[in-house]
């Protein structure tokens, strides 16, 4: 198999995982292509030897899958550069939480035992398509988790007039809303108070950041309705958050949000069951009292 490896370049003292990784990869001769800035890191910081590999810069890349090792963060990443391609995408997690990269280093040969024998499933994950009328964006406008809109740093509460299929729905004064897929909804949506959403719903979640009225809550939708946002700002303008990279943006900017018309597919375990994630993850039911 050909795989296409992107990785965290700041976690030098995992280098252990790393090494063992391309270890196993060696031993199902397998092709590989490696992300050029991941590969520098690799042999120059970690001194690792990496034989036989392709470099690549960008998207310019093909494979039959994708390895992200890192955590979450890495693995959002390495999906906004597969985009299109219709490439599954293992996560390798040598991070923290790990919802999307949830393999860990111990279950690495027995995973690629699996794969190798053709032993996995791949999951179709939706993605989120921001449009509006700036004239030019500098970040991708898709998102595999979440597209936030949020007050500067300095600045005061925004309001933000939200409406659905063109149908007003409210009006939020606060310090964000939060737009997730049910990818996205355990991870920085969760943190605010939204619903954890079971991967294949179909559905998104729109969440508010610290809300001025205590009577607003989280609502979820279908994912193939439109959501339009209209901004006012003190400072006449605010961030756009989508998968943690943000853009500022004025108050003309009218945001317009759909679902793509692709989605990122995930390689999972045939084991995975993802409400035993939820309470590994989570740590439901366990009581920590000594």
């Amino acid at each position: 198999m050909k795989f296409a490896i992107f990785g965290n370049t700041y976690q030098a003292k995992k280098s252990s995982h790393a090494k063992e990784l391309f270890r196993l990869l060696e031993k199902h001769r397998a092709e590989l292509y490696i992300c050029r800035d991941f590969y520098h890191f690799l042999t120059n910081d970690l001194k690792l030897e990496i034989k036989d590999a392709t470099l690549f810069d960008g998207d310019h890349f093909e494979a039959d899958m994708i390895i992200s090792i890192g955590g979450d963060g890495t693995f959002l990443k390495a999906a906004g550069r597969v985009g299109r391609k219709n490439i599954p995408i293992l996560g390798i997690n040598t991070g923290r939480l790990g919802f999307l990269a949830d393999v860990s280093p111990e279950e690495m040969e027995e995973t690629f035992n699996e794969i190798h024998k053709g032993q996995y499933n791949v999951e179709e994950r939706s993605v989120l398509q921001l449009s509006s009328n700036k004239k030019k964006m500098e970040i991708l406008p898709y998102a595999l988790n979440d597209i936030a809109i949020l007050k500067r740093d300095s600045s005061s509460m925004i309001t933000i007039h939200t409406s659905i299929n063109d149908a007003y729905l409210a009006t939020y004064q606060a310090d964000g809303l939060i737009i997730a897929t049910p990818t996205g909804s355990t991870a920085y949506s969760l943190s605010v108070g939204g619903p954890i959403i079971v991967p294949h719903s179909n559905t998104i979640a729109i969440t508010p950041v610290a809300p001025h009225s205590l009577n607003i809550r989280p609502i979820v939708i279908r994912d193939d309705w439109k959501i339009t946002l209209d901004v006012e700002s003190r400072s006449h303008n605010f961030l756009v958050s989508i998968d943690g990279s943000s853009e500022s943006f004025t108050e003309n900017d009218r945001i317009t949000i759909n679902r793509a018309d692709y989605t990122i597919k995930v390689v999972k375990r045939l084991n995975h069951v993802f409400f035993d994630t939820l309470r590994s993850k989570m740590m439901w039911g366990i009581d920590s009292r000594k």
